[in-house]
């Protein structure tokens, strides 16, 4: 007598069923708990807003004319922006390549020849011999350059009285008198600061 075949899948126990919900929804609870258990450490290696804010700048060109030099400032280095004319291109890819420290045409250094844009940035520690101007008799006068961060803070604090500023004004002109400060500034003895004030006669 043959033999019947069932071709129905087979029942599957209803314990089974729900132990097999069960470990795949504690994976998926694992896995969600986890990633959001380390999105705030992944998060952190994201650039800082302050980091973001520096990381481009916007300059107008417009109103820097042919042979004209300007400075910005980006991320703290100074930019140095140049609107050269015909004949300093010209000079620039003139220039043999094997004389040069770093050898490249000037033409892969620029995107528009009219422009050339160099950032500042000194690469090792400035290093006086003295010894060096003892000898040639030379003056060195060295001075702060302060940043806007720095002007900002300053204003603020003398805004609000933290800083008083009337031991220092040691004297006071109208715009008439700018020129004449200049020359009295020369002489520190006798000034430290003078103050404009444009509504003075």
């Amino acid at each position: 007598m043959a033999e019947m075949v069932s071709t129905s899948p087979p029942q599957l126990d209803e314990g089974e069923t729900r132990r097999d919900f069960l470990l795949i929804a504690t994976s998926a609870v694992g896995v969600v708990g986890t990633a959001l258990a380390a999105w705030p450490f992944i998060d952190s290696m994201n650039p800082a807003a302050d980091t973001l804010a520096l990381a481009s700048t916007g300059v107008d060109l417009a109103p820097v004319e042919v042979g004209q030099r300007i400075t910005v400032v980006w991320r703290g280095k100074p930019v140095f922006i140049d609107h050269r004319p015909a004949q300093e291109i010209q000079a620039a890819e003139a220039v043999p390549l094997s004389e040069l420290v770093d050898p490249q045409p000037d033409s892969a250094r620029v995107q528009k020849p009219e422009w050339l844009v160099v950032v500042g940035v000194c690469m090792e520690p400035d290093t006086i011999y003295p010894l060096l101007g003892i000898s040639k008799e030379l003056n060195l006068q060295f001075v702060l350059g302060y940043t806007p961060d720095e002007f900002a803070a300053t204003l603020r604090h003398i805004a609000e009285g933290a800083i008083p500023t009337a031991p220092l004004i040691t004297g006071k002109v109208g715009i008439e008198g700018v020129a004449g400060a200049f020359e009295a500034l020369a002489t520190p003895e006798r000034h430290a600061k003078i103050l404009v004030e444009p509504w003075r006669a």
